[in-house]
């Protein structure tokens, strides 16, 4: 199969270079083609042909987005258009990876497909925006879902923690918003078996179970062996420019519909920690 990857020098594109070895994999990043215009896709894709295109170039700074909002809905929302409607006309199929932050937090239990996108922050009104035009022009697309990315080879929370861990005994977290820690080579491997699967709709992918920040970090100091504490705290106290979602956990039964399982999140922060041990 042949598959073309935008965004492959991120966090996850990396994943997905490592995890995806049995099809034919283009890898594109932002100094190959910028998805902003949409004769450069255009001519990319009619270059490469591939059957399914993955689409996870994004601008991710989720504060940096309600300041450039202009750049913002340029790269995620008329990027991902620009990248759906050449998919249409050469006839690919497309993966598009959307966010936790189409939704508001409000709810107590967990989001399904079909509960109403209602993003607060710049970031998931382009995600959200996204959405919905990527299946007005395509309806066949598969729009994966996903929340609290981390893996290596990056910027993400626990690399953070564990960084800050290696010059403050003490560090406080926010123990007020709930999620679903994703790791990086669990959600590629899941792509790459959704798209094995013709997969299509929104199909909501993370590492199983929940938990705050504040239990992420503290679980990221008890597995690495830190002597550090960490402290709860709340969100009021810690103020950023875009609103976090207070609970924006997701329900895993459309990920399920097609046979797939995703490993706990304490799991998959133990592999996290023992691969950034090999890798140094």
């Amino acid at each position: 199969m042949r598959v073309t990857i935008f965004g492959a020098t991120g966090l996850l594109g990396k994943a997905l270079m490592r995890e995806w070895r049995d099809d034919g994999l283009t890898p594109l990043g932002s100094k190959h083609v910028d998805i902003r215009s949409p004769e450069a896709v255009s001519r990319t894709i009619e270059q490469h042909r591939p059957e399914w295109i993955v689409l996870a170039a994004a601008y991710t700074d989720v504060d940096g987005c309600e300041t450039q909002q202009q750049l913002a809905f340029d790269i995620n929302t008329r990027g991902a258009l620009n990248v759906a409607r050449a998919a249409k006309s050469l006839g690919s199929k497309l993966l598009f990876l959307s966010s936790d932050y189409v939704f508001d937090g409000e709810k107590t239990t967990p989001y399904g497909i079909a509960d109403a996108r209602a993003p607060r922050s710049v970031y998931g009104k382009t995600k959200a925006d996204a959405e919905e035009g990527i299946l007005e022009i395509l309806p066949s697309s598969c729009i994966v879902r996903t929340s609290w990315v981390f893996g290596p080879g990056g910027k993400c929370f626990p690399d953070t923690i564990l960084t800050l861990a290696t010059t403050r005994s003490q560090l406080d977290v926010v123990d007020d918003q709930r999620g679903c820690p994703t790791y990086t080579v669990d959600l590629a491997r899941a792509i790459r078996d959704l798209c094995h699967k013709n997969a299509h709709g929104v199909v909501h992918v993370t590492n199983a179970g929940d938990c705050t920040w504040f239990e992420l970090a503290t679980c990221l100091l008890r597995e690495s062996g830190s002597n550090s504490v960490v402290r709860p705290t709340t969100t009021e106290k810690f103020p950023r420019p875009a609103p976090r979602p207070k609970y924006s956990v997701l329900s895993p039964s459309s990920l399920h519909s097609y046979g797939l399982r995703m490993p706990t999140w304490v799991d998959a922060v133990q592999r996290y920690l023992a691969e950034r041990q090999i890798s140094g």
